[in-house]
């Protein structure tokens, strides 16, 4: 018995789908940035376009895709599973997003001692025959301390964790953990998931020695990222949630390196 392709059929409505295809798909995979790789489970939409004779697209191919192609995933190789998905899909622009925890093995400053501390990565791609984008997120939690309050207080200084989000346009040859890495160079201190006593005392100074606005720590990073060659454009957000007060210090820098000109 033959069963009917029913998304085959042609449909005469004229009218053309930007994206479609699947959201939400949780899926385990193996990550590896720079020599290291990490079990992790990412969430996953996976959509094409549709033409505007065609009356559906195949959606268990997306499943299928990733059940066969996305056992190990790079960044590098992510543009590789964006053009095999379009291709299988017979489409002409496929789109990728995939959301994941990434952990790095830290060691306190002082002991040495280890843990994992958890960062938030999504890796947003697009792909057709004239060209490809990839766009990472990270979600880079650190410690900020306020200036003001080290100058007027007899005291101490408030500080507060901090969320730094960059969203980058990037190429294939950047990591995870360089743009990582040049957050946490930027803040008042790095967070550590594990602290002994003595490491605690020696980010507790370093904080008070290194104290940042909300203002500073996102220019400090906005000219780090100027620097970074690999990364093509930025949306750059700092996040202070303030241990005095019931409400966060925020601030954004955009830059199409392109277009940029200092003092602008």
């Amino acid at each position: 018995m033959t069963i009917e392709d029913v998304q085959n059929r042609p449909d005469s409505r004229n009218m053309p789908i930007h994206k479609v295809g699947i959201k939400d798909l949780r899926h385990p995979f193996v990550f590896t940035d720079n020599g290291h790789t990490q079990a992790t489970v990412g969430s996953f939409n996976l959509s094409v376009n549709l033409a505007h004779d065609q009356k559906g697209t195949h959606m268990s191919r997306f499943v299928a895709l990733l059940n066969e192609n996305c056992q190990q995933l790079s960044i590098k190789s992510f543009t590789e599973l964006l053009e095999k998905m379009t291709r299988l899909l017979e489409a002409k622009t496929g789109y990728i997003h995939a959301e994941f925890p990434y952990f790095i093995n830290k060691s306190a400053p002082v002991t040495g001692v280890k843990s994992l501390l958890d960062y938030q990565v999504s890796l947003d791609g697009n792909w057709s025959k004239a060209e490809s984008n990839i766009n990472i997120t990270l979600v880079v939690p650190v410690t900020s301390l306020c200036p003001c309050s080290k100058k007027i207080a007899d005291y101490g200084a408030h500080n507060q964790r901090s969320h730094i989000t960059v969203n980058a346009k990037i190429n294939n040859d950047i990591f995870v953990e360089d743009i990582i890495k040049l957050v946490e160079q930027q803040a008042s201190s790095e967070l550590y998931s594990l602290l002994k006593r003595p490491d605690e005392k020696h980010v507790t100074e370093q904080a008070y020695d290194n104290p940042k606005f909300v203002e500073d720590v996102v220019r400090d990073i906005a000219n780090a990222l100027n620097e970074e060659g690999r990364i093509l454009a930025y949306t750059l957000e700092a996040e202070n949630f303030e241990s005095i007060h019931n409400h966060s210090a925020y601030a954004v820098i955009k830059n199409n390196k392109s277009t940029y000109t200092a003092g602008a």
